[in-house]
């Protein structure tokens, strides 16, 4: 790797827990023998063992390759620190001071999980604590302390069962591979026992039998019975494991390699759902991916090797639900949760693990799969120069990551571009080439936040319209203190009213909030504009109601909201921007031409705003005029505010970051009020000075009836119908989002029931057709002087439906 290789690793971006294995595919020089097939024996069992140990280790690199230098100073760096404060003394009750009483399920899972740490730094060269006698001694004392004490057969399950059948079994399994020729017999033998009471296998919730295990949670329990059956040489277990991840008890009812309709899993549109109605791609969906792409390199060539031809669901899903929610490396906020209030998993690491495991999977996965991906990444990890990639990865996953970087033949891909709208799971994705829009939506089946267990205690607003705008030279908006400091009530693109809110989730569990709406999604047309709404319910105790609209362009993103009504003596609000201006940041605000002071402090309210932009981040553009407020604030929180979970709860640490706010503000109790603006990402001021005269998007109609606008340069009409009514000459028989443009004689239309509620609709078009190009089968098209489109949208779950028309 040559010295601009090395910088792109260290400017990149991925994170922990998997490995440089051998797969199916062509030998590797970097690559573990695979394990022989036919019979299981111990040298399968030792084999596969010692894989395992790669798989968390990454044994057999240079430490003195410079490449490598900050995997294992960050590894080093956080063991040390953990060895210091072992306690290792006569009588402890406890192994870390912050960690007692061990009893607590929060605290032995955490204190497996530092055992793991240090583990894997004295089996790794490089590290001051790497194959140190006394590390050894007092990582096997500290396991049967742990066992004798908190977790053994003999107790029962109290408080969040997740310690006690996934964190504490997992590292506890991981560190007996490692010290596997040093640990007693008898000890490894209790360990394995209670991880045969804890995770028997995978298919089921041990504290709750008739509950099947699904998502992520069946890749991992998965992931610890194969490693309980790897270290008691048990190949039933191992069947078991792989059996797991194709259900094959309950016959493929729960299979990890199948396209749902309801519930958790991946879904052919490419939305992924974990907790039922959480659209969880960017946690729950990495943890399923990693912990796949570790079963099928742990156990490749063996004979428990997955074999299941249904395989390609988790192939596909690379690049039809995981790669539209990553930019540049990092994983989009409006799939991750309840995670987003976690200090040590923001967007770039939770991106940067998903990076590693496609990485991984890559590694068996048939070339024409693996080559593309391999692509994709290089792209990822060569463009992201914001955090460093060998800060985030574990040293197994930044070899990975230098073998694509050196190999040539591998071209990095550009950005991905298109637009995406995620029906079943309420989420929206516009990509262009220099910056991509994310709309986080939610409705009677998604639901509008997930928080609990301590986690995501301000979450209330995340699903109602959040607008995420990423800029590719902005990669830490979102990273960079953003969700401790940031004003939860003001988030961008919601429209809120400003009662106070007490925090959620501070209780044991993980709670959900489905509002009543039916209307949220929207349709597609070309895989390059979409038409989104979202029937805003508010929270169940307030009387807010709105209707949102977002129409996505090539260069613009159109706001529109109306019906804005409520009755609780509130003032209500939409948010145009929110923007994380960093902890110094001075950037220069125009409102109509004229700059305005960048002092903190500053505040500013404009009866009739045209124009605004943000340098840094690009224009805002009002149609009609605005009531707006400008302000500079700077804000000052904790992640301790947001996040007191017992393994990812938040310092209390102060974080400042100053902020750049755009408000519309509607009144107290406001009576179908409404709002239009346009977002310019990158536009410079004279591009939003001249599109706010020029008008190349006009808004047709802003009303509880439709909402739509024109985009003449392009020939483009997108409309979303609130019920039956007439828009820009398309009538509609009721709700819907429609576009139709119009290229030449070429007329594509679009069409969608994003309220799932009509079983047929019926769409009029204000001019003739000579021919249909093509048609999906669900599309009956009629001439006439007015051309009827008919379409069965019953039962679609709100996707799209096209026509190919020729006038």
């Amino acid at each position: 790797m040559n010295l601009s290789r090395r910088t792109l690793i260290a400017a990149g971006g991925a994170t922990a827990a998997t490995a440089l294995v051998a797969g199916t595919g062509p030998a590797r020089a970097d690559a573990v023998p695979a394990a022989p097939a036919g019979a299981p024996a111990d040298t399968d069992f030792d084999t596969l063992l010692q894989r395992a140990e790669t798989l968390l280790t990454g044994r057999g690199f240079d430490p003195s390759d410079p490449d490598f230098t900050a995997a294992v100073t960050a590894l080093d760096t956080t063991a040390a620190g953990l060895w210091d404060t072992l306690d290792r003394s006569t009588g402890r009750t406890a192994l870390w001071p912050d960690l007692t009483p061990l009893t607590e399920p929060g605290n032995f899972g955490q204190s497996y999980t530092r055992l793991r740490t240090l583990a894997t730094a004295w089996a790794t060269g490089g590290t001051s604590l790497s194959g140190d006698r006394e590390v050894a001694d007092a990582l096997i004392a500290a396991l049967r302390l742990t066992h004798d004490t908190a977790y053994n057969p003999a107790r029962k399950e109290t408080g969040n069962w997740w310690f006690w059948e996934i964190g504490a079994p997992r590292a506890l399994m991981d560190c007996c591979v490692v010290l596997r020729d040093r640990l007693p017999a008898a000890d490894l033998a209790d360990y394995l026992a209670v991880v045969d009471r804890f995770c028997p296998d995978a298919d089921r919730r041990t504290n709750y039998p008739a509950l099947a295990e699904t998502g992520a949670n069946r890749t991992d329990k998965a992931v610890i019975v194969a490693l309980r059956g790897l270290l008691g040489h048990d190949a039933a277990a191992l069947v078991s494991a792989r059996d797991a991840l194709s259900d094959v008890r309950d016959s493929g009812r729960n299979s990890l390699f199948r396209y749902v309709t309801s519930g958790d899993g991946f879904y052919e549109d490419g939305s992924f759902v974990q907790h039922d109605v959480v659209a969880y791609t960017g946690s729950y969906g990495v943890v399923l991916l990693g912990g796949t792409a570790y079963l099928l390199a742990l156990l490749a060539g063996s004979p428990w090797a997955v074999t299941d031809p249904r395989l390609s669901v988790m192939y596909e899903a690379v690049e039809r639900t995981f790669a539209p929610v990553i930019f540049d490396g990092l994983m989009m906020d409006s799939v991750r949760g309840r995670a987003v209030s976690r200090e040590r998993a923001g967007d770039h690491r939770d991106g940067a693990t998903a990076v590693g495991a496609i990485l991984l999977l890559a590694s068996g996965a048939p070339a024409e799969h693996a080559n593309r991906w391999r692509a994709l990444v290089k792209g990822w990890l060569t463009r992201n120069r914001t955090t460093p990639f060998a800060g985030l990865a574990t040293i197994p996953q930044l070899a990975l990551a230098k073998a694509v970087l050196n190999d040539r033949a591998v071209v990095a891909r550009p950005r991905t571009t298109g637009s995406q709208v995620f029906a079943d799971m309420d989420r929206v994705v516009h990509r262009r080439p220099g910056w991509a829009c994310a709309l986080s939506l939610s409705s009677k089946r998604i639901s509008a936040y997930e928080a609990g267990n301590g986690e995501n205690l301000h979450g209330w607003y995340t699903g109602d319209g959040m607008t995420y705008l990423y800029d590719g030279d902005d990669l830490g908006q979102f990273n960079d203190g953003f969700w401790p400091t940031v004003d939860p009530y003001r988030l961008p693109g919601t429209t809120v009213d400003t009662r106070p809110r007490t925090d959620l989730g501070t209780g044991a569990g993980t709670s959900t909030h489905c509002p009543t709406n039916a209307v949220a999604g929207g349709a597609v047309l070309d895989d390059r504009y979409t038409a989104a709404a979202m029937e805003l319910t508010g929270a169940p105790d307030t009387t807010l109601r709105a209707r949102k609209s977002w129409f996505l362009l090539d260069d613009a993103v159109v706001a529109l909201g109306a019906g804005i009504t409520a009755n609780d003596g509130h003032e209500v609000e939409t948010v145009v921007e929110n923007r994380n201006l960093g902890a110094h940041g001075r950037h220069r605000l125009l409102i109509d031409g004229l700059p305005h002071p960048v002092e903190q402090g500053w505040s500013q309210h404009f009866a009739r705003a045209r124009w605004g932009h943000l340098d840094g981040v690009g224009g805002y553009v009002f149609p009609e005029g605005a009531s707006l407020h400008a302000a500079r604030e700077e804000r000052t929180g904790a992640w301790r505010d947001i996040n007191t979970g017992a393994d990812t709860g938040g310092s209390a640490d102060p974080v400042t970051r100053r902020y750049l706010t755009l408000r519309i503000g509607h009144g107290a109790s406001p009576t179908d009020a409404g709002y239009a603006y346009v977002l310019l990402p990158g536009a410079s001021a004279a591009t939003t000075s001249v599109w706010s005269r020029s008008r190349p998007v006009r808004v047709v109609t802003n009303d509880t009836t439709a909402q739509a606008v024109e985009v003449r340069g392009a020939g483009l009409t997108a409309v979303n119908f609130w019920k039956a009514g007439n828009a820009a000459g398309i009538v509609s028989s009721g709700p819907a989002s429609v576009l139709v443009r119009r290229r030449g004689a070429r007329i594509s239309v679009a069409i969608a029931d994003p309220g799932r509620t009509l079983s047929t609709l019926s769409v009029e078009l204000p001019f003739r057709m000579r021919t249909v190009a093509e048609a999906d089968d669900t599309v009956t098209v009629v001439p006439g002087r007015r051309t009827v489109l008919t379409v069965a949208v019953g039962g679609s779950r709100g996707h799209t439906h096209r026509a190919e028309l020729v006038r």
